[in-house]
């Protein structure tokens, strides 16, 4: 039986959300944020809307979501970029959220996302070996530096190709900032809306040649964001010890750009 979504709103923004949930214990609750959220405060602009920020208003409130739980507490061990969607995983106390901090601090946690990018990889499955630090002029980028930058490894698996565009399951085996995305742009393959790493947005008109754009109308892109998501989280119980598994479905646009791709844009044939 699905659980009741968590119910937020910004009084700043006049922003409201439903977040599902995806898992949830006495110790643990996993949530499937929304791409273009943030998920802890800003620091450069820290009054913009975040997850943490909303859900913490919500316990001190007595908001009915948390009412029901009888929450008192709740942390994110890790965080998730702005524009990626998907998983992610909250302490309901503070054992259990030192325990998920060790665990998020090694290799244990074992993490998947789906991404669909431009260009079509030479391989089935491969894998980036190329160490991250900030960018050292453009505040909030990352780029591979060799000499500087921290180890940062991802594996990645060809899940559908298309007509310039291809489906990626990818794992990332260390935890930096943007790791999947600058890695995919050291590739040159970068993900379809990824604008901060020269990711272009996916639109029907690029797709399918019939397609008329009706008069005093302006094309939106088939997604909204970067199209990049946290589908899978496979981690030991931090209190436990026994194995979850966290899955999140994909996000509808997500979804419906693939239809339109398979329609419009099927790989081409060879031989």
């Amino acid at each position: 039986m699905a659980l009741p979504p968590i119910k937020l709103s910004s009084p700043a923004t006049h922003e409201f959300w439903e977040i599902p949930i995806l898992f949830e214990d006495e110790h643990l609750l996993a949530i499937d944020k929304p791409a273009r959220m943030l998920t802890s405060p800003d620091r450069y602009d820290p009054d913009r809307p975040n997850l943490m920020r909303l859900l913490h208003d919500g316990i001190r409130d007595g908001k009915p979501w948390a009412a029901a739980r009888n929450l008192d507490y709740l942390a994110n061990a890790h965080r998730l970029d702005f524009e990626t969607s998907g998983i992610l995983l909250l302490a309901k106390n503070k054992p259990a959220l030192v325990a998920l901090a060790s665990l998020f601090g090694t290799e244990k946690p074992t993490k998947f996302y789906v991404a669909l990018i431009q260009g079509a990889p030479a391989e089935k499955e491969f894998e980036v070996d190329a160490p991250l630090a900030p960018h050292p002029f453009h505040v909030g980028r990352m780029h591979v530096d060799r000499a500087k930058g921290k180890k940062s490894r991802t594996r990645f698996t060809i899940l559908e190709s298309f007509a310039g565009y291809t489906l990626l399951r990818c794992q990332p085996l260390t935890g930096r900032t943007h790791q999947i995305r600058i890695h995919l742009r050291h590739l040159h393959l970068p993900i379809v809306g990824d604008a901060l790493y020269l990711g272009k947005p996916l639109l029907l008109s690029t797709i399918k040649q019939s397609y008329r754009l009706k008069p005093g109308r302006t094309e939106r892109p088939l997604i909204n964001s970067v199209a990049l998501h946290a589908e899978r989280l496979e981690i030991p119980h931090p209190v436990i010890g026994s194995p979850v598994i966290i899955d999140s479905p994909w996000p509808k646009d997500l979804n419906v750009a693939l239809k339109y791709l398979r329609q419009c844009a099927p790989a081409p044939t060879t031989g």
